[in-house]
């Protein structure tokens, strides 16, 4: 999906697209709804071509990749360092300065692609990390309450719970839990 404001950029920046077997899906106005565009559209990648984005238009795009993340390319006369980290910071995987030259185009196109799958690889990583921790945390819980309550070491303790899910044909951290909630309505 393009997003410009000249007919003229846009007429050259496709025919450039094109011949380099890039799929143009849509275009659209900066000022223009880009999230319900992405919606409409669903392109694989948004390429953004302006003089200089506004704050407006910055705000447009994190909310765009908060709800419905894709690599961006941005395009831009716009060198100012407070514009790139800004730029960056909500999500434009690739930042080009000066004139869009048909040779370049593929490859910032690709890098930008796979930059943004690296990154994606590594927020979903990090959730399972998150995750792990999350449920490390109840089952360490868990297995203090059962300690305390039983007078068993920590060992007897997880051994117990592990046996109770594979019984229960259950999840650690569920029986992890279970135990909690248990605990908490007791304290009453």
């Amino acid at each position: 999906m393009l997003v410009d404001t000249r007919a003229e950029r846009l007429e050259t920046l496709g025919s450039i697209l094109e011949s380099e077997g890039i799929d143009i899906v849509g275009c659209v106005s900066p000022e223009g709804d880009l999230m319900g565009a992405v919606s409409r559209l669903s392109p694989d990648m948004i390429l953004i071509d302006i003089d200089s984005p506004s704050r407006d238009m910055l705000e447009s795009l994190r909310s765009v990749q908060a709800n419905q993340p894709r690599p961006m390319v941005m395009f831009t006369q716009e060198d100012d360092g407070a514009t790139i980290r800004r730029a960056v910071e909500i999500g434009v995987t690739a930042y080009v300065v000066d004139s869009i030259e048909r040779r370049r185009i593929r490859p910032v196109v690709e890098v930008a692609m796979a930059r943004f799958a690296q990154f994606r690889a590594l927020e979903k990583e990090l959730e399972r990390t998150r995750e792990k921790l999350e449920h490390r945390k109840i089952i360490e819980r868990a297995k203090g309450l059962l300690m305390a309550r039983q007078g068993i070491s920590e060992a007897e303790a997880f051994q117990s719970m592990r046996t109770l899910a594979m019984r229960k044909n259950k999840r650690l951290v569920e029986i992890a839990e279970g135990m909690i909630d248990a605990a908490d309505l007791f304290q009453m």
